[in-house]
């Protein structure tokens, strides 16, 4: 009996140990950890429970994740909504996703930089107010933006 619980408690610090090197080399979200420590063939219960640990001393967060994940994309982004179905993908869960894109977007006027170059990218013109609201609020843009656009060009 001591013996599986030696072996367990020797597991845990191995898998602890993997994913402080890799949250040491860049930030990660849980569900990115867990895949990378399974694809290492640790134990699923102990990936779960460092998981748990690391993420209740703050060493891995979900939200800041998403949040600096963001801010490094935004340069290359042009929407928000594919901004978000990336963020899904990486495992971030919806609330989290779209409170990091909300901050990420009102900083310095994020958002309407990222209009303006999707427009400009795509060649579209505020020539039809209607399908252009319509066009950019179905690819993530808020209202707002959106309108601030719309009376910056008449």
């Amino acid at each position: 009996m001591e013996e599986i619980e030696n072996n367990e408690t020797s597991e845990y610090i191995r898998t602890e140990k993997v994913a402080l090197r890799l949250i040491a080399r860049a930030e990660q979200c849980s569900a990115g950890l867990a895949r990378k420590l399974k694809k290492r063939k640790f134990d699923d219960a102990i990936i779960n429970e460092v998981i748990c640990k690391l993420t209740e001393i703050n060493l891995l967060d979900d939200s800041r994740y998403a949040r600096l994940w963001l801010q490094s994309r935004l340069r290359f982004a042009r929407n928000p909504r594919l901004l978000l179905s990336s963020l899904y993908s990486r495992g971030i869960d919806r609330d989290d996703a779209e409170a990091a894109l909300r901050t990420v977007l009102n900083e310095e006027d994020t958002e309407f930089t990222l209009l303006t170059r999707f427009l400009k990218k795509y060649g579209k013109k505020a020539d039809d107010a209607r399908s252009l609201k319509f066009l950019l609020k179905n690819e993530g843009f808020s209202i707002q933006t959106i309108q601030r656009f719309l009376d910056e060009e008449s």
